[in-house]
């Protein structure tokens, strides 16, 4: 796999798609001043009162030579105060899920916000260009001994002045070689799944939850990659899937169905085609599918009242029959034989204390990054929640979960490890 930025130069690409590069420091770092150096426009207000940005400001926008990305500026975290804590605790859970952190530190020398702030990131493994701003406000001697610090924490700096738009060049290629050395790129949706010539059956159904007038971004992106491969593609609803395959002279090497309609199309498919579903392909582009297919053995052991966290990473209108909202709810309630206390988080923000719920379940994450989606599971792994998302667990209520894991044997054996285990333990 390569290590190459996984973006290409579309100015229209999708947020989940490109790369997030925060920026994070103390107030009147010169984070808001350096992010609109960097992209030549206005998209941070910047005055001298320490704390103007009070919420994170997200712009997409071109940075050559990477790409589109995504810049975040951020509050200081130096703020004060209980609301400032908020901003603090909001800025420091972005920093968990970002591509590239850009740790803004003012030419005068490192607090302790700062060095705790480069220790943070990189224990979390976040790629990091430790910045020194405002080079223009001090001496060279100043200079030189924050630089001093900065490389005695195993940082190369890089050395700014966004008012005088020195140092851009410089830091611009300390992020495109981190980029190519450091960033997790997506994996592709259908992996190596799809080799050249293969026919490919898509069942995409066409119900309430269907966006108007075209197909939502993982059916969009199976297709492309399967024409890239030089490969064949079959799309259809539901109710068409033994149709096509009985018409279709050699059989297809696999089936991708929409995870609501798996239970359907396995009935389908005859036993010899492989069936799996868009989200579980999410989970193994976005996610650890591995762990998610272990999480989602303690679907079986969950009681009534249990307290369970429904995540999804978009803000979508909730449909009347919403699939994590309802749908898994419901269903997860048949089979455990009563309700369950589930919470529902939307957005890009996770709970810091997760311990409360027996049990995450989490959507594809279509709208954010492979590294946003890691740092979720890493923060369940490291709590001990086990966690899942929404394609396994609906194979796994339907009851075709080992049917829907064919095509990743390595993700149905840690699923059955895990139940083995919870087994012994409530038996």
């Amino acid at each position: 796999m390569s290590n190459a930025p996984r973006i290409g130069s579309r100015l229209d690409a999708p947020k989940g798609l490109r790369l997030y590069i925060g920026l994070f420091g103390r107030r009147n770092a010169g984070k808001s001043s350096l992010i609109n150096a960097l992209t030549n426009q206005n998209l941070s207000i910047v005055s001298d009162v320490a704390g103007t940005t009070t919420d994170a400001v997200e712009k997409a926008c071109e940075l050559a030579p990477i790409g589109p990305v995504v810049f975040i500026d951020t509050a200081g975290v130096d703020d004060v105060g209980a609301l400032g804590q908020l901003r603090v605790e909001r800025t420091l859970s972005l920093l968990a899920w970002m591509d590239v952190a850009l740790i803004v530190c003012d030419a005068k020398g490192l607090t302790e916000e700062d060095t705790e702030l480069l220790a943070d990131a990189r224990s979390r493994k976040i790629p990091v260009v430790a910045v020194i701003n405002k080079a223009d406000t001090v001496e060279a001697e100043r200079l030189e001994a924050t630089a001093s610090q900065i490389r005695a924490l195993g940082l190369s700096p890089v050395v700014t002045s966004a008012s005088q738009k020195r140092g851009l060049d410089e830091l611009r290629e300390a992020i495109t070689e981190l980029v190519q050395k450091e960033a997790s790129p997506d994996l592709p949706l259908m992996g190596d799944l799809v080799k050249p010539g293969d026919t490919v059956l898509l069942v995409t159904p066409i119900d309430t939850g269907a966006p108007k007038g075209r197909l939502i971004l993982p059916q969009v992106q199976a297709i492309r990659e399967i024409l890239d491969a030089d490969a064949k593609c079959i799309v259809v609803r539901e109710n068409r899937v033994r149709e096509a395959i009985e018409e279709m002279k050699t059989p297809p090497a696999f089936v991708v169905t929409d995870s609501q309609a798996v239970l359907n199309v396995c009935e389908q498919t005859p036993e010899s085609i492989p069936v799996t579903t868009f989200s579980i392909q999410m989970a193994f582009s976005k996610s650890d599918l591995v762990e998610m297919a272990r999480g989602a053995a303690m679907l079986e052991f969950l009681r009534p009242g249990d307290k369970v966290m429904v995540c999804e990473t978009c803000s979508h209108h909730p449909q009347p029959d919403d699939i994590g909202r309802k749908k898994i709810p419901r269903w997860l309630a048949k089979k455990v034989g009563g309700e369950l206390d589930v919470d529902v988080v939307v957005g890009k923000d996770f709970p810091a204390d997760l311990t409360p719920y027996r049990v995450i379940l989490q959507c594809g994450g279509c709208v954010v990054t492979r590294r946003h989606m890691l740092s979720r599971v890493a923060a369940a792994v490291a709590q001990g929640v086990p966690m899942t998302n929404y394609g396994v667990a609906i194979s796994y209520l339907q009851g075709v979960l080992p049917r829907a894991l064919q095509l990743h044997p390595e993700a149905f054996e840690a699923y059955r490890q895990a139940r083995e285990l919870l087994a012994r333990k409530n038996p």
